[in-house]
């Protein structure tokens, strides 16, 4: 079986000030996953740091969990574009090395 690390939702509510049913919407939404074993509720340790900040996006800016979604996606979204722009970058300075290599082999 898996060795998964796992926290608490009671322990981690508590720690952040935030309801079990805020925790459960997010479930819900298919944000998060919630695991249970036996008669307890836990959150998966590696989910952490997305969850943390889905209750900046809910405390800081007052998102719903449907805004929290969409805020989600749109940064997604924005990280997807950087790495396709970083990609396209890497492409061109190699054709502008390919062509200064050409250039220098005429000379």
């Amino acid at each position: 079986m898996e060795n998964r690390k796992l926290i608490l939702i009671e322990t981690f509510c508590t720690y952040h000030e935030v309801e079990y049913s805020f925790i459960d919407s997010l479930s819900e939404r298919g944000l998060i996953e919630i695991v249970l074993e036996e008669t307890k509720s836990y959150l998966l340790e590696d989910q952490l740091s997305e969850i943390e900040k889905m209750i900046r996006l809910h405390q800081d800016l007052e998102l719903n969990i449907a805004g929290i979604d969409t805020a989600l996606y749109l940064l997604q979204q924005i990280d997807d574009l950087k790495g396709e722009i970083t990609t396209m970058k890497n492409k061109m300075n190699l054709m502008n090395y390919s062509i200064i290599d050409e250039l220098n082999n005429e000379i």
